[in-house]
């Protein structure tokens, strides 16, 4: 029974940056492609494309700091801790960068028909990552009640 309590620990630790990377790489994908069509409709602007494309990369930055916050050794006792807010945190940012990635392309998609609303167009991307932040300052926040 330890092993299997000190595996869900080591996947605790180690699904904050997982899953967020995996969500990172999905998100950006979509506004990768989002930006890629609209490159070949536009004469110039591809930069702020390219930048918002990019936003939903910010959850793998969140999943390595938790990560190594949670970083500790393992034992019986704080290995279902590591597991559950691990698991919860990498599926929050995992679809927060899925979600942020679709809010990428419906910008990109919109602003490049009516270039004057790419400010506030892309308010529901940030809205977004604000979610991703409060899962991230949270999860650092209870790192420190399991014990080390």
């Amino acid at each position: 029974m330890e092993p299997l309590v000190l595996t869900m620990g080591w996947l605790g630790i180690f699904s904050p940056l997982a899953l967020g990377a995996i969500g990172s790489m999905i998100g950006v994908g979509r506004g990768g492609l989002a930006a890629a069509g609209a490159m070949l409709e536009m004469e110039g602007g591809y930069g702020r494309f390219v930048g918002v494309a990019a936003m939903p990369s910010s959850q793998t930055i969140y999943g390595i700091v938790v990560m190594l916050t949670f970083n500790r050794t393992l034992t019986v006792g704080n290995s279902p801790g590591l597991f559950g807010l691990g698991v919860l945190t990498g599926a929050a940012l995992l679809f927060s960068a899925m979600a942020q990635g679709s809010a990428c392309a419906a910008s990109i998609n919109t602003s490049k028909s009516k270039p004057e609303v790419f400010g506030i167009s892309i308010a529901p991307a940030a809205v977004i990552e604000g979610f991703a932040v409060f899962v991230f300052v949270f999860a650092l926040v209870l790192a420190g009640a399991i014990p080390k």
